[in-house]
Order: C-alpha cells, then structure tokens, then sequence
C-alpha cells in the first residue's frame, strides 16, 4: 500500500475510534440523565429541563428568583383549591401583619378621593402617630416624601407611609383648603380586631374584623363591657369577616355556649379533632350578622350559635369555605400556604361550597354593599343590622 493511502486509512480509523468514543459517551450520559429524570416526579421533571433549557439556551437576561417564584405560584393554583396560595419573601411580610393584627405605620386608613386630589383620611387609631400628631379623619393626604399620591396609589401611598419603626415620614394634608406638612415618627399599631358600642334599646353591638391573633381576648372583653353597660341582647357583626385561627374562634363559642361540641375537624391523615365547651355560657338573646364576605372561622362561628339556637343569623348566604390551611415558611422567606383539612360544625356538617343559609335573608343594594365594606354605612341605613335590631327587640320586649 502506498505511503499515502496508509496515512488516510490510519486517519480515518483514528476519526472513527474518535467518533464512535464520542458517541458512546454521549449516549452513555444521555441515558445516564433519563434514568436520573425519571426518578424524578413530574413536577421536578419538567421543572428541571426547562431549567436546562432556559440556562442553554435562552438569549436574554432572566431574574431566577422572580422565576421561582412564578413557577412556586403556578403548581399551587394548578391543584384546583381556591385557598391554598404561595407568597413571595415580600407578600409574607405582609401577611404576618395582617395575621398579628399589627403593622409598623402611623395608624390610618385610607381611600381614594380623586376629586379632592389626594387619599382621603377615613380613621385614625386612638393614641397612635397621627393622633398625636394631629391628623384628623377627613383630612386628604396630599403627598408622602414630595411624590403625589394619586400618582402612587392606594398601595404605593401606604407602603411609602410605612417603613422601619422608629423612623420619620413626611405628609403634605389639605385641611379646610389650607395645607398642613406633618413629620410623624411611625410605631408599631396594633390594629383593632373587636369594637363595641351600646345602642338604643340595651343592645350591644359587636363587630369582629377577624379571627386571628387577640380575637378571643378583645371579643370577650367586649362582651363583658356590653353586659356590664346593661345590654340584655348582643348583635355579633361578622360581615367581611375573612376568619382566621380556629383556637380564637373556639375560645369565643366557649364562653358563650353552654356544654357539648363546639367545632370538628379532620386533617390529611385522618385525624379527627373535636372542640368542646364546658357549662358556663351567657345566656341572653343574640344575632349574627352575616353576607357573601364571611369567611372560614366567620362562618363556623355563626354556624355553631346557629345550630345551639342560641342566635339568630340575619344577612346573605356565607361562601362555604370548609377547608383549613397551614403555612410553611420556606427557606428564601417565601410561604407555601395548603389546605390540610376540613371543617364541621358540631353537628358535623361541611359548609363547602354550600355556607350558611340565614335564619333571616336579607340583602344590601351594590351601593350599601360598598359602603359597609368602606366603613362609610350609616346604622340607620344598614337594612340588615335593623333587620337583625327588629329581631332582638322582640325578643327582649
């Protein structure tokens, strides 16, 4: 064979021996990586390539953890259950607020006034920053730092008013046409969860914004203050009621039903767990007012002095929301929120899907709707809380 030829054949045996290492190795790790997808759950499966794939291939920047975010959110909504959710690092910070019934402000609400030009001041808490520092309800708050807050909106203008406590803010208000700049040094609010007033007719009223943390303690300090102002009937408010904790929610039944079942519920293994009361109740006559806003422990409330007969439920058919969740922080801060089981009322009823039909049906216009939600209400206008008045009344006379 001549010099050359046996140059090209050694070449091309080398190329080959080359190729077929390459191909073996190549298949090798292929199978190598299906046999690791496939010990995989589908979840983790489809995750992980798209991952590859955007990390191979994808020709623009991407914020990976705004990624794991959206996908974190995405797997929870695919289950289908309406109350399990995902939060972000951020949201979870706010959440907490909401469930402590606490957060770091001045101690106002707002709602927006465009007319007047700016977020019109609905409340003030009672000895907090604005109070001391002079705030009133009505007065329009113009601008937080020097940025407009229209411009900024409900929630730019309160995450701006909000901020570390201890620190200062500055608000430009409109008052009488005049305007009033103020430096408030934000402090820990804790938000009321129960108020209470006497109205005509010895009645006292009792509105529950929640069931989470300090319920039972502030509900039955306003129980006890009504009895003590000489109220011979109690009306419980607990329209745009959300819920909360089952424990608060029990510890208000307690006090007020007499002995036997109070609350079951069931968890993902099985475990059933039963509430009950002892003997000591208050025994006078009782509403409760509900609509489509009330939620979870609202209506399991409302059920169980419905099912004791030991109050009268005035107002709209509830949502039926029977499931409970539990939270898991997760380790970059986030919280994976699941459903883990379901509630009963004591006679062992689920309110899924189905809620409370009231003892008395009664129905606000869109308008009043709005207006209750917004605080904006006036009792003498509320046809369901006369409703619910009438019925007391009757009952004490």
């Amino acid at each position: 064979m001549k010099k050359l030829q046996k140059i090209l054949l050694i070449a091309a045996l080398l190329v080959f021996a080359a190729g077929a290492t390459f191909y073996i190795t190549y298949t090798e790790l292929t199978h190598q990586y299906e046999l690791e997808l496939q010990s995989l759950t589908p979840v983790e499966q489809k995750t992980a390539e798209i991952s590859s794939y955007l990390e191979e291939y994808f020709i623009d920047e991407y914020d990976e953890d705004a990624l794991a975010d959206a996908a974190a959110a995405a797997m929870v909504e695919a289950t289908g259950d309406e109350w399990s959710y995902y939060l972000t690092a951020d949201e979870y910070e706010m959440y907490l607020e909401s469930f402590y019934n606490a957060y770091v402000g001045i101690g106002v609400t707002i709602t927006e006034d465009e007319q007047a030009g700016g977020m019109r001041i609905e409340s003030v808490t009672p000895g907090g920053p604005a109070d001391q520092a002079g705030v009133r309800v009505g007065d329009i708050l113009l601008q937080v730092e020097g940025q407009d807050t229209l411009t900024l909106g409900m929630t730019g203008t309160r995450d701006l008013v909000r901020g570390e406590e201890g620190t200062a803010v500055t608000l430009l208000f409109l008052r009488d046409g005049e305007q009033l700049e103020l430096t408030i040094t934000r402090a820990n609010i804790e938000t009321q969860v129960a108020a209470c007033e006497l109205l005509e007719g010895d009645i006292g009223y009792i509105r529950i914004n929640n069931f989470d943390v300090r319920c039972a303690r502030e509900t039955i300090a306003c129980i006890d203050q009504m009895r003590s102002e000489g109220a011979k009937a109690l009306l419980f408010d607990v329209r745009f009621n959300g819920g909360g904790l089952k424990d608060e929610m029990v510890k208000v039944l307690d006090y007020l039903l007499p002995e036997g079942v109070l609350f079951r519920s069931v968890d993902y293994a099985g475990e059933e767990e039963v509430d009950y009361s002892d003997k000591r109740c208050v025994e006078m006559p009782m509403a409760v007012l509900v609509n489509l806003d009330s939620y979870s422990a609202a209506e399991f409330f409302a059920a169980a002095l419905q099912e004791y007969g030991w109050a009268t439920v005035v107002g709209e058919q509830t949502y039926g929301k029977g499931n409970f969740q539990t939270g898991f922080e997760l380790s970059d801060g986030s919280m994976l929120n699941i459903s883990i089981g379901k509630y009963y009322t004591p006679e062992g009823k689920s309110l899924t899907g189905v809620g409370i039909t009231p003892d008395i049906a009664c129905e606000l216009s869109e308008d009043d709707y709005a207006n209750l939600y917004y605080g904006l209400l006036e009792k003498e206008d509320d046809v369901q809380m006369q409703k619910a008045l009438d019925v007391l009344r009757q009952k004490i006379s």
